[in-house]
């Protein structure tokens, strides 16, 4: 399984599905795409569309995710899970592939 999405995670989405008025058959999109400052950078978003040969899916505590076959070898063994603190708030990836990252965090190399 390339992609783990954590219950704190899940709930995440849903609140913000229930709070944006976000319906219908969607689910999470994980990928991981070229650009940012150290070379890939993470990208989730709502989509509908679903190709049979080039999307995985997943469901995790009720999320339906899916990610692209290609962005899958970059993420491989990747947790995604909500973080919230005094310093930040967001979703957290931890990323197994990593060898370096931006200061920032929002960008990646493998």
């Amino acid at each position: 399984m390339s992609v783990v999405l954590t219950e704190k995670a899940a709930n995440e989405v849903k609140r913000y599905q229930e709070e944006n008025k976000i319906e219908g058959d969607l689910f999470l999109r994980v990928g991981a795409v070229a650009g940012g400052c150290s070379g890939y950078s993470y990208k989730l978003e709502f989509d509908q569309e679903f190709d049979d040969a080039q999307d995985e899916q997943f469901d995790f505590h009720g999320i339906k995710l899916v990610v692209d076959k290609k962005s899958s070898l970059l993420l491989e063994g990747t947790t995604i899970d909500w973080y919230e603190g005094l310093d930040a708030r967001g979703f957290k990836f931890d990323n197994p592939n990593v060898t370096k990252s931006c200061g920032c965090g929002s960008s990646f190399q493998v």
